[in-house]
């Protein structure tokens, strides 16, 4: 199982054949590949398990940033425990040019900016649901762990195989670099698919007018059929 920093490397040395010692593949050059590697498996996906939230108390005013939140990412915002409707940019410009008084429970996002309705009638703490930048794999410590390492190690292992096609191109062994690329490709996209495929059994509030539509067993019949019985 590879979940710490140790671990990745590890792996690395023992599948490239080489020590760390070998003047072609110093520690300060399997490091920072292995840093590299972990940022491009962790950007590959719109992971779950990078998703956070961020608190503060909402002061009215309109224009929110978050450090570390990557850009666009925020799908849910919540005033006081309200939840706020999410506009594209332009109509949230647009309503605030036009309707300066309006006090619509909405709010947009632009790159890493959020953007609240100042006139809006809510008070209290303002949270918002986004996509956050995990923190670089910290080669000081080989106890360091990736987002995957509890539960997904899958990702891990996407990271090793990376890791060797930047090895194979420093090597000129190009076809063995395109090798290395697609299986470390494959392996995220496999464990994309089964994040995603254990999420099926998500369901949609009945309130929200859900995927099922509801049955009326005596008529046998849709609710929100167009034609209803006894219409005319």
């Amino acid at each position: 199982m590879i979940k710490t920093f140790n671990d990745l490397k590890t792996d690395v040395i023992t599948k490239l054949g080489i020590q760390t010692t070998d003047a072609y593949y110093t520690d300060t050059i399997l490091n920072n590949w292995i840093k590299q590697g972990t940022r491009w498996a962790t950007s590959f996906k719109k992971w779950p398990f990078t998703e956070g939230r961020v608190s503060s108390t909402f002061t009215g005013i309109e224009e929110w940033n978050f450090e570390g939140y990557k850009s666009d990412s925020f799908r849910i915002v919540q005033i006081g425990g309200k939840r706020l409707e999410k506009l594209n940019f332009e109509d949230y410009q647009i309503l605030r040019e036009e309707e300066s008084d309006n006090d619509d429970r909405v709010y947009s996002d632009f790159g890493r900016t959020v953007f609240i309705n100042p006139q809006i009638d809510l008070s209290g703490t303002l949270t918002c649901y986004g996509q956050y930048t995990p923190v670089d794999i910290d080669p000081t410590d080989l106890t360091s762990e990736t987002v995957f390492s509890n539960g997904d190690e899958e990702g891990n292992e996407a990271i090793v195989e990376k890791v060797l096609e930047f090895a194979k191109t420093r090597e000129k062994k190009l076809l063995e670099a395109q090798a290395h690329k697609v299986r470390a490709s494959e392996i995220l996209d496999l464990l994309y698919k089964k994040v995603t495929d254990e999420q099926f059994n998500y369901k949609t509030h009945s309130a929200r007018g859900g995927m099922w539509k509801r049955i009326d067993v005596v008529a046998g019949e849709l609710e929100d059929e167009m034609f209803k019985r006894n219409q005319f």
